[in-house]
């Protein structure tokens, strides 16, 4: 029998009322919004009152004490989630935290000293990973229907304009902790980390072209996984028309789904290589990838006082891909994974502490 968890949102903007209310309300049998939080006092109780919550508060430790939820929510921006993550975790909540989860691996690896075993643990928003057709894809891959995979294309193409990066933390490594690879195309990156595995070495360039920001507007890398397919990764937010596109060749098909900010099986399209009988690969169940989807998932994990999915190793998969492709890019050298370590300036700060400098964009404006 599932059990019915007090839950807290931390930060009141429009991720939280667009996604995670939605999400929540959804699970009325199992989870109680019962606090929300927010430097903002007036938004925090706008926002209360609009989703008929109890408390508000404008600071997270004294309503993790008032309130004592079993479930923190955070969807602040990047730079306040190491905290809100690690006060909920010393208070004794599981925490599902939107993306980008931190903003190094230093500090994601500081956070697993926080967690117990058996819970609380933190797990982080990658929704797409959840969807029928992704998880019937991820089995096809697990059990050999489709061959070996040998070929990927990985590509977040969205466009963001000059107004959007006007928000204050937005585009600075100090507080976004990189561009597009981290902040927009870092969904499409751990769905196909989820399906393909750990990668070995990966190769990238990078380029701030055209939006006034410290960090990149564009990337392009090639990645080597483990199983020794090679798969090209493009993340940009100079592309007017957007479009999120993954495609696997394996031995005996083709698989793609090209859709925009989720899907259904309606966006997947599986391919037989002549001669292979296709019978029986569609998904039979079309559940759309969304926060709902992962947030059942994860209360599941919660009932059972397991590690939920994209966690621990499973949730740093994303961030490992991420920091090899700054360091290569700046650096201009293949980086491998398994140099991600303490002794990287890259696993402390993804543009190696202050070593990219859009300069050459600059002088082109």
């Amino acid at each position: 029998m599932s059990t019915r968890y007090r839950v807290a949102i931390v930060g009141a903007g429009g991720i939280a009322a667009g996604r995670h209310m939605p999400a929540l309300r959804d699970h009325p049998d199992r989870a109680e919004v019962v606090a929300v939080v927010d430097a903002d006092g007036d938004r925090a109780a706008a926002f209360a009152a609009e989703w008929d919550i109890a408390h508000h508060a404008t600071d997270l430790t004294a309503a993790l004490e008032a309130t004592r939820p079993d479930l923190v929510v955070v969807c602040t921006p990047p730079a306040a989630h190491h905290d809100g993550v690690r006060a909920s975790l010393d208070a004794g909540a599981w925490v599902w935290c939107e993306k980008p989860p931190v903003l190094s691996l230093a500090e994601y690896d500081e956070l697993a000293g926080h967690e117990r075993r058996g819970g609380p643990y933190v797990g982080y928003v990658f929704q797409h990973r959840f969807g029928s057709a992704a998880q019937t894809l991820r089995r096809q891959i697990a059990d050999g229907t489709l061959g070996r995979p040998l070929v990927g294309v990985c590509h977040t193409l969205w466009y963001r304009d000059h107004a959007y990066y006007a928000v204050p933390w937005r585009g600075k490594w100090e507080t976004e902790g990189g561009g597009p690879a981290m902040g927009h195309g870092i969904h499409q990156m751990d769905l196909l980390l989820s399906l393909l595995g750990d990668w070995r070495e990966i190769r990238a360039m990078m380029g701030t072209l055209d939006r006034d920001v410290a960090t990149e507007d564009v990337s392009i890398a090639a990645v080597a996984f483990e199983s020794g397919a090679l798969v090209s990764v493009v993340n940009s937010v100079l592309s007017p028309r957007q479009e999120s596109y993954l495609r696997f060749d394996f031995t005996g098909a083709t698989v793609e789904v090209s859709h925009l900010y989720g899907y259904d099986n309606s966006h997947w399209t599986w391919t037989a290589r002549d001669g292979v009988d296709p019978a029986g690969w569609l998904p039979t169940t079309d559940l759309a990838s969304s926060h709902s989807v992962q947030l059942t998932a994860f209360l599941d994990a919660m009932d059972r006082g397991e590690r939920p999915p994209a966690s621990g190793a499973d949730g740093r998969r994303s961030m490992e891909l991420i920091t090899g492709l700054y360091e290569s890019a700046i650096t201009g050298r293949p980086v491998f994974r398994n140099e991600l370590e303490p002794r990287n300036p890259f696993y402390y700060r993804l543009d190696g502490g202050g070593l990219y400098r859009p300069e050459r964009a600059e002088a082109a404006r």
